[in-house]
């Protein structure tokens, strides 16, 4: 039986990758879609500018869209996913989780609360119990999660799978695809024969996100991560597939070959939107690439390469789809982890 779910900001760029990830799940079905009072009342097919690759499923296109508000989503969804602006996000989720609902929200609003699980199933799962905190504290009758920004997303798998070595300090300078920004969030005039070498907030969100991932739950509290984390933040002309350099000091002197081992034998999840090899390690040093290597996985895997010994560590490339690895899946790998752990 499948479980009914709705997308909050459906017609937006995340929201449609959404429904494109959405609509052919074995275990989530499409009951409710919500954008903004302009979009409310028409069918989604004449709401949504379509941009995804793939034709709009049949089985979503004469849903009527409605309002982002509580009242008008049916009491029978049981998991709503959230793609709205942290703006939006910040004053409408919270109204949703008092009433009940189940969010997992790709919004950048609350990912740093204590209370708040910030969660990639194949790193952090435990922190999911951080609901329970979240539920005495704040008196929600639903729940809230986060998945993190699409550039944090990228790396700290790697650096999970390096922390047996004991991480200790990390930079990270990150090559970010346009599609980041939404459809209009670069000119063509800004970006093309151009670098753009800031985002802003970016660069704090990989730094305090990366930490909070990486961190221990006893139970009641969330300790952070005790690495550095230093990120610069630049946009280039690619369409999808963010691109970071990370340099790693490590407490221990692993070669380079222990440190590929290490990614590639990093566990991935068994949920149905985790891709059976999470980290895949290339020894070309000219590899990952966007165009060739971010829909490895369908998406959803993360790719390594470039792999050299420092003096104090390691650097090392990695790449991965941000709009679906770094956004939409992250947020349905999320929801699938909520039904598996029996909070919807």
């Amino acid at each position: 039986m499948s479980t009914r779910v709705g997308v909050l900001g459906a017609t937006g760029a995340v929201g449609q990758r959404l429904i494109q990830l959405l609509a052919p799940h074995p275990e989530f079905e499409i009951a409710a879609l919500t954008a903004s009072e302009d979009s409310a009342g028409r069918t989604y097919r004449d709401a949504a500018k379509w941009r995804v690759g793939t034709p709009i499923p049949e089985s979503v296109a004469d849903i009527t869209v409605v309002e982002t508000e509580p009242d008008a989503v049916p009491n029978d969804v049981d998991l709503l996913f959230s793609s709205l602006p942290s703006s939006v996000g910040a004053a409408v989720e919270p109204a949703f989780v008092e009433e009940g609902y189940v969010v997992s929200s790709n919004s950048s609003n609350g990912r740093m609360d204590e209370d708040i699980p910030l969660t990639i199933p194949e790193v952090n799962a435990d922190h999911l119990s951080l609901i329970e905190v979240q539920r005495d504290e704040r008196g929600w009758d639903g729940a809230l999660v986060k998945n993190p920004n699409c550039s944090t997303i990228t790396f700290v798998p790697t650096l999970a799978a390096l922390d047996e070595f004991g991480v200790e300090r990390v930079h990270v300078a990150t090559l970010q695809a346009v599609s980041g920004a939404g459809y209009s969030g670069v000119t063509s005039m800004e970006i093309i024969d151009n670098a753009l070498p800031h985002i802003g907030g970016e660069a704090e969100k990989m730094e305090t996100e990366s930490r909070k991932l990486l961190g221990d739950f006893d139970g009641a509290e969330l300790r952070m991560h005790d690495a550095e984390v230093s990120a610069s933040c630049n946009r280039i002309p690619t369409l999808d597939g963010h691109l970071e350099n990370v340099w790693a000091d490590l407490s221990e002197a692993p070669t380079v070959e222990e440190i590929a081992e290490a990614m590639t034998d990093y566990p991935s999840a068994d949920l149905h939107s985790s891709p059976e090899q999470l980290i895949e390690v290339f020894e070309d040093p000219e590899r990952p690439q966007p165009r060739m290597d971010r829909m490895l996985g369908d998406g959803m895997s993360v790719a390594a390469g470039g792999i050299e010994s420092t003096p104090r560590g390691v650097q090392y490339n990695c790449l991965a789809h941000n709009t679906i690895r770094g956004a939409a899946g992250a947020s349905v790998l999320n929801g699938e982890l909520l039904l598996e752990e029996g909070y919807l």
